[in-house]
């Protein structure tokens, strides 16, 4: 289940969901996913998507979604992908600038998971370890007792994202893998976010000490773009983008480092994502 933040339920797309039952649910669709999964084909997909020729699903794909279209700057894309990384209107996503408020890197459905002292949880009944996340044990441990954010996007949503607060960073670090869809069907099957390509930094915050920030990639979705290696940032400016697809941020943070809001952790507990928007607060600093 899906809740905005004032309460109101949203309706998830039920054909879609049935597709990706098929795929994850039967042995058909699993060798299916072999090949759907494999980094050469979303790099093919890719560059189709970068050609002038892609332009022909723009319209359709803004139909079908029911994008609203004045939250962005729309112009004569040059290909989906010019048109999928649009820019949304910088009125449309005020970034909450108040140096104690947490806010959300992006658009997306958000759940919230406290990190154990053996560092494993559960998204959606899928159970992994932060160490598997980062392929670095001692960066893991850092984390415990901390939260561990999930920020799931989906097709429709603006996909660029920013810095949360003011700092520095360290240099991104790849991670290759597989590219699975974020849907939560399929984590009922796979431990996709140890199999997904990834990309993760660590960042020296001002207000909320180190954070690490992944960027996870999904089906279809072979590209992270990040602007920055190692850098200073600012609260709300950009930081990277994903290009064709459902993609998903996932950010940790360290014990006490921040008090979630109420309503976000109420729905994480009952296993609910929460709509959130690019700047908007979802927490605080920490005690």
């Amino acid at each position: 289940m899906i809740k905005t933040r004032n309460g109101d339920i949203i309706v998830t797309n039920e054909n879609q969901n049935k597709l990706l039952k098929k795929l994850y649910g039967s042995v058909l669709g699993r060798v299916l996913l072999k090949t759907l999964t494999a980094p050469v084909i979303s790099r093919a997909a890719g560059i189709f998507m970068d050609s002038k020729a892609s332009k022909l699903l723009i319209k359709p794909f803004i139909k079908r979604s029911g994008i609203d279209t004045s939250q962005y700057i729309m112009r004569d894309f040059r290909s989906y992908n010019d048109f999928f990384t649009r820019r949304v209107i910088p009125e449309k996503r005020p970034v909450d600038y108040e140096p104690s408020h947490l806010i959300s890197p992006c658009d997306s459905k958000l759940t919230v998971h406290k990190i154990s002292k053996n560092s494993i949880f559960r998204i959606k009944g899928s159970r992994y370890r932060v160490s598997d996340l980062l392929k670095n044990d001692f960066l893991a441990k850092r984390f415990c007792g901390g939260y561990c954010l999930i920020f799931r996007l989906e097709v429709d949503d603006y996909h660029r994202y920013c810095y949360i607060d003011n700092g520095t960073k360290t240099e991104n670090t790849y991670i290759a893998g597989e590219l699975h869809t974020v849907n939560p069907i399929a984590l009922e099957r796979y431990n996709i976010y140890k199999r997904n390509c990834r990309e993760y930094t660590v960042l020296h915050t001002e207000n909320f000490g180190d954070v690490v920030q992944v960027e996870v990639g999904a089906m279809m979705v072979g590209r992270i773009v990040n602007n920055d290696d190692t850098a200073s940032f600012l609260r709300g400016e950009e930081k990277g983008r994903f290009e064709f697809g459902g993609s998903t941020i996932v950010m940790l943070f360290g014990k006490d480092s921040v008090r979630i809001d109420e309503d976000i952790l109420r729905n994480s507990a009952e296993d609910i994502e929460t709509v959130v928007k690019y700047g908007e607060k979802i927490g605080k600093t920490g005690e």
